[in-house]
């Protein structure tokens, strides 16, 4: 045998000290990859043929109040709700290019694509991508279009099923259209990229968004030409959110909407809202505003700034001096100061059949006297409000600051009536109004309380507020003195993914209890707003026919660069029916309505003219929806075969009250 050499063994050595190197090499790096590196090295595997997607939730929806008919049973009917919808995906690499021009031709006829966008899905196909949304918000008839072209265009090209797929989603759907549109608003077409949760454009969808968003799901998806790209194994469920039971009944909303649009409309205003509440629960029954908002074409509104005054609820954003609608207001604070005087063994301020002297209209501070509407020389209370006269408001208050003060007229009207105050009604943006404190100043160094400031307030000026606190206080007035919190929630509820609902607020036993007026304060009054709409009275077109009601207009001068304008007024009508035990408050406010003169009827821009036929009509269609029996059922107009003089509600006190009249002012 030969001997190896020695350098043949050093060269032996040196190979296999090499190859145990490699070989250790080689098990280090296997040790590195399956131990060390394993979980990472088994994501990116994994990532090649599947991954974790996201599952859609459906957003809480909004319902109708169909509770508010006796005896009918309640059923879910939305104002909004998430329909399913569907995004439809390409593979851009799992397409042969020779087929792509097919399938943009075809996409084009289904899709009835423009030009523009036939060129953003080109685009779509040449990106090196595994996915690419080339269409949104399709419905299910127009998947199953696309879907059955597929299926034979894929075989014959002999493409992988699944470089077409659809994605599901939910959108917002309004099955009455845009009705309520202001106070629900809508939600943006794209979601937010990091969260894929829905962004509110305002209104209750903004407000109460933490209710109605759910929880995403997730679903691992298998890229393979066996699996389609939208199935796989749920490894999450999505969580829906809560829904909403509002207030707002349906019908009540479509009529006030209807009626609102028709008067403002008549009255060539430049707008309009009505507030309907029901005075003993504080539940809001309608909500309505023209022009309104339409959630379907929302960017044109916040992109249009002559379109954004209706993306906002100005019935609670925007204050305006309410004018003659607040005397009810000032009679209660009087007669509330008799109830305390009487209580302190004094002598009341007035007696509500009192003869007061209100040919002279000066009052202390003032630089104009205060007038009426024509002159009288003697009026009662019944009297003031029928002829809604601004010197015995002015009169009795200024016997009121007298022997009350100031700040105790003041502190009334916040802590009763809630002025000044916000209501709390759960929409964003609401206004709290203003009320003149004594001693304090304005940003322009004037005193907000001087020495004529009383005797503006008693007619309804000088003094902010939103129609949401002047229904509520008229509620008081209707429901016998109770103070009620204004609300349009009824009741959130929670569905579980076992199906149990668990109800996470509950507005539905709330009544008005805290009695802030006496009945004998209340009373009176609305015995004498039920002169309003008589004979005699300033809104006799607001007359609800077979019905009572007792109420008032009113119309203000709209402050206009810093002063008031005669041309530009907010003209309402603010009452309850019927007079006894009523189902709801109704406020009608037609916002700058045209001036002129009606022969026959009287000045168009006066809330007895242009807005109480709104309340009429609106209330005379809210009764006979509610059920109400007709409580006046004589109480109809001359020349009608039902009216009976004799027998029809208050037509005795209206003539007594016009001999009165006509006795002291011959």
């Amino acid at each position: 045998m030969h001997s190896i050499e020695p350098s043949d063994r050093r060269r032996l050595v040196g190979v296999a000290v090499f190859l145990s190197f490699l070989f250790s090499l080689l098990i280090f790096r296997f040790y590195q990859i399956q131990i060390l590196e394993g979980e990472k090295w088994t994501r990116d595997a994994l990532a090649q043929h599947q991954y974790v997607a996201i599952e859609p939730f459906m957003r809480g929806s909004f319902y109708s109040n169909t509770s508010i008919k006796k005896g009918h049973p309640e059923e879910s009917l939305a104002f909004v709700m998430d329909v399913p919808k569907f995004h439809l995906f390409i593979d851009p690499d799992s397409i042969p290019a020779p087929c792509r021009d097919k399938m943009i031709e075809k996409l084009h006829s289904l899709l009835k694509l423009s030009f523009e966008d036939i060129k953003k899905l080109r685009f779509e196909f040449e990106k090196k991508s595994r996915s690419r949304k080339i269409a949104s918000w399709l419905s299910r008839e127009e998947r199953k279009t696309i879907e059955n072209w597929w299926y034979h265009f894929c075989a014959e090209e002999k493409i992988v099923h699944n470089a077409l797929f659809f994605q599901a989603d939910y959108k917002r759907s309004y099955p009455f259209g845009t009705m309520l549109g202001s106070v629900l608003h809508t939600v943006q077409d794209e979601k937010d990229p990091l969260t894929h949760q829905n962004l509110p454009t305002g209104g209750l969808e903004m407000l109460l968004n933490p209710y109605l968003k759910g929880k995403l799901g997730k679903k691992l998806i298998v890229r393979s030409p066996r699996h389609p790209l939208d199935t796989g194994k749920v490894l999450e469920a999505p969580e829906n959110g809560a829904d909403i039971y509002l207030t707002i009944n349906h019908y009540l909303q479509a009529v006030a909407e209807s009626e609102l649009k028709k008067g403002v409309k008549e009255a060539h205003a430049s707008g309009g809202w009505a507030v309907m509440m029901d005075p003993f629960t504080g539940e809001i029954l309608a909500l309505a505003q023209t022009p309104s908002f339409d959630p379907n074409h929302y960017s044109d509104y916040f992109n249009d700034p002559s379109l954004q005054e209706a993306t906002r609820v100005k019935a609670v954003s925007d204050c305006f001096e309410p004018g003659s609608i607040f005397k009810p207001i000032t009679l209660a604070v009087c007669m509330k100061a008799n109830e305390e005087l009487v209580k302190m063994k004094k002598a009341p301020l007035f007696s509500p059949e009192e003869k007061i002297a209100v040919s002279n209209g000066w009052f202390p501070g003032r630089s104009t006297p205060l007038k009426d509407g024509r002159l009288h020389h003697y009026l009662n209370m019944p009297l003031a409000l029928q002829k809604s006269s601004n010197v015995y408001m002015g009169r009795i208050v200024h016997r009121l600051v007298e022997t009350m003060g100031d700040a105790w007229y003041r502190k009334t009207l916040v802590d009763v009536f809630g002025f000044g105050q916000k209501t709390g009604l759960e929409l964003p943006a609401e206004s709290g109004g203003l009320v003149p404190t004594p001693g304090k100043l304005h940003p322009n160094g004037k005193l907000e309380w001087s020495v004529p400031t009383p005797y503006s307030l008693a007619i309804g000026h000088n003094i902010l507020i939103n129609s949401i606190q002047m229904v509520r206080a008229y509620a008081i007035l209707a429901n016998g003195g109770k103070a009620v919190r204004p609300h349009l929630l009824r009741k959130i509820v929670k569905t579980l993914p076992d199906g149990t609902k668990r109800v996470l607020v509950d507005n539905t036993s709330y009544r008005a209890s805290m009695q802030v007026l006496s009945p004998s304060i209340v009373e009176p009054i609305v015995r004498g707003m039920k002169f309003v709409t008589k004979e005699g009275g300033t809104s006799k077109r607001a007359d609800i026919m077979g019905y009572t009601e007792a109420g008032k207009s009113g119309t203000a001068e709209k402050i206009v660069q810093g002063n008031y304008s005669k041309q530009n007024n907010i003209s309402s009508f603010l009452g309850f029916a019927p007079a006894k035990n009523p189902r709801f408050v109704l406020l009608v406010s037609i916002d700058e309505p045209e001036i002129k003169f009606i022969p026959g009827v009287g000045k168009q821009q006066h809330g007895g003219v242009c807005a109480a036929p709104v309340f009429r009509e609106i209330a005379t269609r809210a009764l006979q929806y509610l059920g109400v029996a007709p409580d006046d059922p004589y109480g109809y107009p001359y020349g009608d075969p039902r009216r009976n003089a004799e027998k029809a509600d208050w037509m005795v006190e209206v003539r007594k009250l016009k001999e009165l009249y006509d006795e002291w002012n011959p």
